[in-house]
């Protein structure tokens, strides 16, 4: 289910926010930004950032276990520049695919993506991102919770595992 904020019905972000950010993705593509990065286990707080335009998203985690896994972060902003998007997922093999991979075995202790720039419109955080005829798995909605500008780890509640995270966030653009 989706997580949206303001009064809409979950079951219709549920059903448009995956195709619309798919369509953000690749209506962006000429200015979208992707890149890859490790996610380091240890404990200590990391900090992963992506700008484009006045926008911004940053990644900032806390895990255990393992050794480094590679993640990738995506950004876009949509033709009509009312829109910003920011994606960050585990990487299968190559981040270059393109492809989400299954569950991480990296332990997350803590998590915050925040956006600067927009306000959040819509945001999920998967403990399990899709692969093959599996489909993604969504935390629990009482696992994080989201802020105009921030999706987090709830205290207490966040069962440790993150393998993908999505928002999307309205611009602020001028009426006519």
């Amino acid at each position: 289910m989706a997580a949206p904020c303001g009064r809409s019905s979950p079951w219709l972000w549920a059903a448009v926010v995956p195709a619309a950010v798919l369509c953000l993705a690749v209506r962006a593509a000429e200015e979208a930004s992707t890149a890859e990065f490790d996610v380091r286990p240890g404990g200590e707080v990391h900090s992963f950032s992506r700008s484009l335009g006045d926008y911004t998203c940053t990644f900032t985690y806390s895990a255990q276990g393992g050794t480094n896994e590679q993640w990738q972060m995506n950004i876009g902003v949509s033709e009509d520049n009312l829109l910003f998007s920011c994606s960050v997922w585990r990487c299968q093999r190559l981040c270059s695919h393109f492809r989400p991979q299954g569950k991480s075995y990296l332990f997350f202790t803590q998590f915050k993506a925040e956006v600067k720039g927009a306000k959040i419109e819509y945001a999920m955080a998967y403990s399990q991102a899709a692969v093959g005829a599996q489909s993604d798995i969504p935390l629990k909605q009482e696992e994080f919770e989201i802020t105009e500008t921030t999706v987090s780890q709830r205290e207490g509640k966040f069962r440790f595992e993150l393998s993908k995270l999505m928002i999307v966030a309205k611009t602020p653009h001028d009426e006519l």
